[in-house]
């Protein structure tokens, strides 16, 4: 039987401005792990969407762990995956109780034209580097090396490292001397007048 490990107070608005609220869901699996996905609620119609399987665990403590755990930056992409057409069902209203019995059907992925990140490293750095940094650290590689490609970070060795930390710490570099690059234009300062 499928059940609610977390309700997040948190709201995240789609492309298209609805409004959802998230919730982590669970079940044992016939195979007996457990699995764990995300509904969204919409809060004007009571429409639930959710993710398919975002992870598989060996017990409901360790599923509860992985749903505590879960960043914004995580729920927000979740969000994006359960928007794709053929996720949705009907709900009368939001409600304690998963709108489902386990996680969507796998599906085969929509092909993206050029990378796509997860999350704005510019738009994040403008709340402290600290925050970019945590919300980097968040991310699987794949994800950092996209950010690197959708925001033309150059890459080289450390923006193509197969380590997670350095491609974090080379993200956060180059957005520090951009930014930096950025505020030193708009004050028309030059290297002359140094």
């Amino acid at each position: 039987m499928a059940e609610v490990l977390v309700e997040f107070d948190a709201v995240f608005r789609s492309p298209d401005g609805q409004r959802y609220a998230p919730k982590a869901c669970a079940r044992v699996a016939e195979d007996g792990l457990w699995e764990g996905w995300l509904e969204f609620s919409d809060l004007d119609t009571g429409e639930v969407i959710r993710s398919g399987r975002e992870t598989t665990q060996p017990s409901r403590a360790d599923t509860m762990y992985w749903a505590t755990g879960l960043t914004r930056v995580y729920l927000e992409g979740a969000l994006a995956r359960a928007l794709v057409p053929g996720r949705r069902a009907e709900s009368a209203h939001v409600d304690i109780e998963p709108a489902f019995d386990r996680p969507a059907p796998p599906f085969a992925p929509i092909e993206v034209v050029g990378p796509r990140a997860v999350l704005d490293p510019f738009e994040v750095y403008a709340q402290g580097e600290r925050v970019l940094r945590q919300e980097l650290s968040a991310l699987d590689l794949d994800h950092l090396h996209a950010i690197v490609r959708a925001y033309a970070l150059g890459g080289g060795v450390a923006g193509d490292s197969p380590v997670p930390a350095v491609v974090v710490e080379y993200i956060v570099a180059e957005i520090r001397s951009r930014q930096a690059e950025a505020t030193t234009d708009s004050l028309g300062i030059t290297g002359d007048a140094q």
